[in-house]
């Protein structure tokens, strides 16, 4: 059993993993250096630790590192490295989806090696398509294009960055498709063959193919769907032999139709609205995976209670094209309240680094229904102050309000489609107005009073005088 676990990782993941350790009496080790996997084996070994958590980013996904700690005895809490290297594999995955009869995006059967190749798969499929590098993630290695000269034009550059992220170019074309939605179901497996899906979290909010709000459950997904999609899910995990906790990632078309797109082999930074719904801590489900135990559940003993949505609250200037903001932290004031989470690093003093990811913090709120999940996530944004970088706040509070994220009409180019930066601008500018004239009452009130005691001061001088006869 674990006794001892070293946490490669920083950040509020960090913090999460470490409150479920000392909720279950496991010591957890901290450490500075995320990325040298040698070094962090040997630390883990030198600490008495006899498993590691990664987290999310860095080494989670680190096929190699996983391989690493299996030959050195420790517990490497996710997949194993086969299935990892299956999964970050995206033509390999595919192919293996495929034989499980899991519906995939229209495109390259495999790895395409030339221009010209790219060009017959575009023109059978049809314009726009996707140039992907096989082993991208995170919206990395992803090149739009519209017709044959675009695609000419892009192939290249898609080439070079596929070289310059990951070492090595490995390209595939994949038909585009406009206006879907991005739903991903949670997935856990143990290794006596039980798996099951943890619902569904709608990740469409996305600025540069990266998750900004997700939500559980979707307003598209009712229980038949669910219980289709999540099938489906499950078949994936199977197909790669995956262990212990993961996302199967699916693209949703207008009509209905699902896609699979990639299993993500690790917690989700998300992960928190899926344990406000199914009341599950899913570090402590990893734990328990990693330990050998049996999931201690059943598919039908699973039910969604309520409603959780989650914004990242990420260091970034929503209008210099989501740049990111560093520097120190003069202040913060951290929102609570019934329903209200937060899992964050942040405390006044503390620095936002520009080497690493901008994620500050997570807000997530939880409530028996979406409108009042949604409230409480409307209030907490306004109590969330973070003083020393610009953040992703006021963004989400435009979001948050509008009529269609209250509809539900979401999609991954919702902040294009519906203009939603032309409209934080207006809102910015109507709260500044709003404040000014607040202001400019307040210190009119402020004069009138003043002008008034003094007037009161004045009348009463005058008479005491006139009673004393001194006027």
């Amino acid at each position: 059993m674990i006794e001892k676990i070293l946490i490669a990782n920083r950040g509020e993941i960090a913090i999460r993993v470490i409150k479920t350790c000392q909720a279950l009496g496991i010591k957890s080790v901290a450490v500075q250096s995320y990325l040298d996997m040698k070094k962090i084996v040997e630390v883990a070994l030198k600490s008495g630790a006899d498993a590691i958590h990664p987290g999310y980013g860095f080494l989670s996904e680190n096929a190699d590192f996983a391989d690493l700690c299996e030959k050195r005895k420790l517990n490497f809490i996710g997949p194993s490295g086969k299935s990892m290297r299956l999964c970050g594999d995206k033509m390999l995955c595919k192919d293996a989806m495929a034989k499980a009869k899991v519906p995939t995006v229209p495109g390259s059967p495999g790895i395409v090696e030339e221009v010209e190749e790219a060009l017959d798969i575009a023109h059978k499929i049809g314009y726009p398509v996707l140039l992907k590098s096989v082993f991208g993630g995170g919206g990395r290695g992803i090149r739009l294009v519209h017709d044959e000269k675009e695609l000419r034009q892009a192939f290249d550059l898609a080439s070079g960055e596929s070289k310059a992220a990951f070492g090595k170019s490995a390209l595939f074309v994949e038909k585009y498709l406009p206006k879907i939605r991005h739903i991903e179901f949670q997935l856990a497996r143990d290794t006596h063959g039980n798996t099951v899906h943890i619902f569904e979290r709608e990740c469409s909010i996305q600025r540069r193919h990266q998750k900004l709000i997700e939500m559980s459950p979707s307003p598209v997904v009712d229980q038949k769907t669910r219980d289709e999609i999540g099938q489906l899910a499950v078949e994936a995990a199977v197909a790669v032999d995956y262990r212990n906790a993961g996302t199967a990632e699916f693209l949703r078309l207008d009509d209905g139709t699902f896609y699979f797109i990639e299993i993500n082999a690790r917690l989700q930074v998300e992960h928190p609205v899926t344990e406000l719904v199914s009341g599950l801590d899913l570090v402590k489900l990893q734990i328990d995976i990693a330990n050998g135990k049996e999931i201690p559940f059943k598919q039908k003993d699973l039910k969604v209670n309520g409603c959780a949505i989650e914004c990242r609250i990420n260091a970034e200037d929503t209008f210099l094209d989501f740049a990111p903001s560093t520097g120190p932290i003069s202040d913060v004031k951290i929102p609570s309240g019934p329903g209200v989470r937060v899992d964050t690093y942040l405390f006044p003093g503390c620095t936002v680094s520009p080497y690493y990811d901008s994620l500050m913090g997570k807000l997530i709120t939880w409530g028996k229904s979406f409108e009042e999940s949604r409230e409480r996530m409307r209030i907490a944004l306004s109590d969330f102050y973070i003083e020393g970088v610009e953040t992703s706040i006021p963004l989400y509070k435009t979001i948050i309000d509008s009529k269609e994220f209250i509809k539900g009409d979401l999609s991954t180019d919702f902040l294009d489609r519906f203009k939603i930066l032309d409209r934080l601008r207006e809102d910015i500018t109507r709260e500044i107005s709003e404040k000014t004239d607040a202001a400019l009452a307040a210190g009119i009130i402020h004069s009138e009073f003043l002008k008034n005691k003094i007037k009161t001061q004045h009348d009463h001088g005058i008479g005491w005088k006139t009673q004393l006869g001194m006027t």
